[in-house]
């Protein structure tokens, strides 16, 4: 790699990494407007015209509101926990193609910071490198509310990983690849994975609500039992990397599920239109965005309009429930591929 192409990506993970953030605070805008919306109310209208500078007063808020670290936590934990938590959901976009490449000149630019053969590992990796952060941070409050929101997020991150590996099994049975650059180059035209594997994806589906912490499985940070749970006794900047690593989540969620199963960047005659491939890939990168955009939408759907689980049957629904299915969707996915050959 040349020193161009160094060049090239780091401009490429800057601009990933404010794309992260930006969607990341103005989902928080987003979701107090659907709430509005649901709710008969009107929502953040005050600072900015339609309430839309909101996000920035949160954020100046969060950044000039006095640091509290309680006497009795583990001081040095208390740090990296928060740390660890938007660290781990940054980096879990590397993996994503978010296009195709882009003639500039004489250069190829391609719209992914790597393409590693086995990128679906890495986002699990990732993912489960997520709950260190909620766990360190709960243990080192020195909190009962926050311990016990700990030990809930790791316990629902266990359960539920095992369904979305398994729901990912069948769809690598019939992609034939681990790498999300050749699943995304796969799905042309109408071919997208979620007709194939409809049961993977809701299997997947439900398990990235889970683990995201996102309602009706936000067991972690249950208000009404926990006080917030995992992140109790933290405020300042320290409390926003908690609530900026959920929505950074939801967004690497929503991209994972858009590149898996609904084609990527990929739309139906993308390659009839006549364009040239630098328009091409623009309005790929604008349609794999509309399909994040829609899943971070379907999101806060759900948690203004289910109930949350109790806790035991968060368990039994992924223990009893997605593992069995996702199973069976296995040997489904065999059977069928078995007989076409």
């Amino acid at each position: 790699m040349g020193t161009t192409d160094i060049i090239v990506k780091l401009i490429l993970i800057v601009v990933i990494f404010l794309i992260s953030l930006v969607i990341a605070m103005y989902s928080t805008y987003a979701e107090r407007k659907i709430a509005a919306f649901f709710q008969d109310r009107l929502g953040p209208s005050r600072a900015g015209p339609f309430g839309i500078l909101q996000p920035v007063a949160d954020g100046t808020k969060m950044f000039l509101k006095e640091e509290i670290i309680p006497a009795n936590s583990s001081k040095f934990l208390f740090i990296v926990g928060p740390s660890l938590a938007i660290m781990t959901a940054c980096i879990g976009s590397a993996v994503i193609p978010w296009g195709q490449t882009l003639q500039i000149g004489t250069y190829v630019l391609d719209l992914q910071v790597t393409d590693i053969n086995v990128g679906i590992l890495y986002i699990f990796g990732v993912v489960s490198l997520g709950v260190y952060g909620v766990m360190i941070g709960g243990w080192a409050s020195n909190n009962k509310y926050s311990l016990l929101g700990a030990i809930r997020a790791a316990s629902q991150n266990i359960s539920y990983e095992i369904a979305m590996g398994l729901s990912i099994i069948a769809l690598l049975m019939t992609t034939g690849t681990l790498s999300l650059k050749e699943i995304a180059a796969q799905q042309h035209g109408w071919h997208w994975n979620v007709v194939y594997q409809p049961l993977g994806f809701l299997i997947f589906i439900i398990c990235a609500f889970a683990e995201t912490n996102r309602s009706p499985f936000d067991l972690p940070e249950c208000e009404t039992e926990l006080v917030g749970g995992y992140h109790t006794e933290y405020s300042s900047m320290k409390l926003g990397f908690y609530l900026f690593a959920e929505y950074i989540n939801m967004f690497i969620s929503s991209a994972v599920m858009a590149t898996l199963y609904f084609g990527g960047y990929n739309f139906p005659f993308m390659h009839s239109l006549g364009l040239s491939s630098n328009w091409v890939t623009i309005l790929g990168v604008i349609a794999l965005f509309a399909k994040i955009f829609f899943f971070i939408f379907f999101f806060m759907w759900v948690r203004w309009t289910i109930p949350r689980f109790r806790y035991d049957q968060l368990m039994d629904l992924g223990w009893k429930t997605l593992i069995p299915l996702a199973i069976a969707n296995i040997v489904l996915t065999g059977i069928v591929m078995t007989l076409l050959k």
